[in-house]
């Protein structure tokens, strides 16, 4: 079909795949879990690393957690906590382990990244409040999991600990800084966002430009948004819509880099939030990648396009850039 916005070939391929009823978000929540898991079953390249579970016991529920680390023979200095995307229904280690061992590798970090219970079966704040307990007591479950392993426990890693996710991990990951603000919770350093969803509002430009045939459909946004909350209030509280923060609630934000695609119903709301946090005086890096559509990072079947490439570059330089390491007091 006619694209009103040319992609890359391997982009166009996915937008014509996934438009083919019926639909991911027509299908029951179990279903489509299964068809982006199959989905991700597609050969890709993997950074070679070490990956390990545990479970862990929060507030809310108990919660897998994995911890990807490098294989490397320098000691490990950095954390980064990882919050996965695709929908608060969908997604899983499975479907982002390509990217977080490219993370891993690329920073020489130890990811720990967290499989919170996807929605319908919980709802608006549960998985925020699994993340946000993984990350409150993060040194603790790093340093218990590798008390004999690679993580440089001489390095003050708490410096630089960098939070991520994609898409509604975007949103999470805000949250977590949000609600660490409002918590005193850990000191996070940079936080990296990739397409993130930042508002429950349907009728902006890119909402109204890529409304179908650009792989995430704006009725898909909205059905991923009723599995999470249908409640007003709830929807409109800033770990929910961050973009209705006002600048005092993010200042003081960590400095942040947000990656956008240009054919993604979520465009304007990802650059919105950057322009916003721009005005509460916080360091952002934005970028908007032409000829892409939404999860252009996570899809085995995008890696080796341009825009994958050039968003892993940029992302993986930026974390590592001013990196801080400092001995324990």
């Amino acid at each position: 079909m006619k694209r009103c916005v040319p992609l890359e070939p391997a982009a166009e391929n996915v937008c014509n795949q996934s438009s083919i009823p019926p639909l991911i978000f027509q299908l029951p929540p179990k279903q489509g879990r299964m068809v982006l898991e199959k989905a991700q079953d597609a050969p890709v390249y993997k950074y070679p690393a070490d990956v390990c579970e545990t479970k862990v016991e929060t507030t809310w529920g108990q919660i897998p957690i994995y911890f990807v680390t490098p294989k490397t023979c320098d000691p490990i200095q950095n954390v980064i906590f990882y919050i996965h995307g695709a929908g608060w229904v969908f997604g899983s280690f499975h479907t982002h382990e390509k990217l977080v061992r490219e993370l891993a590798a690329r920073t020489n970090s130890l990811v720990v990244f967290p499989e919170y219970t996807r929605s319908p079966e919980a709802k608006y704040p549960i998985a925020i409040e699994q993340c946000y307990f993984v990350l409150s007591h993060i040194w603790e479950i790093t340093s218990g999991q590798y008390a004999n392993c690679k993580l440089n426990t001489k390095c003050t890693n708490r410096n630089t600990l960098t939070v991520a996710g994609d898409s509604v991990g975007g949103n999470m990951a805000i949250a977590m800084c949000l609600m660490a603000k409002m918590r005193c919770g850990p000191q996070i350093q940079k936080l990296l966002l990739y397409y993130p969803v930042t508002n429950a509002c349907f009728d902006t430009p890119s909402y109204c430009q890529f409304a179908t045939n650009y792989y995430l459909y704006r009725e898909g946004m909205q059905w991923f948004w009723n599995q999470y909350t249908t409640n007003p209030a709830d929807r409109n509280q800033i770990t929910a819509s961050p973009l209705c923060a006002d600048t005092e609630c993010l200042k003081n934000f960590p400095e942040t880099m947000i990656i956008n695609g240009q054919a993604d119903v979520l465009r304007s709301e990802g650059e919105a939030f950057g322009e916003k946090l721009r005005c509460a005086g916080v360091d952002v890096t934005a970028l908007r990648i032409q000829g892409t559509i939404h999860d252009f990072v996570m899809l085995n079947s995008l890696d080796q396009t341009s825009a994958c490439r050039i968003a892993m570059d940029a992302s993986t330089e930026w974390i590592n850039r001013n990196r801080q390491c400092t001995n324990n007091k």
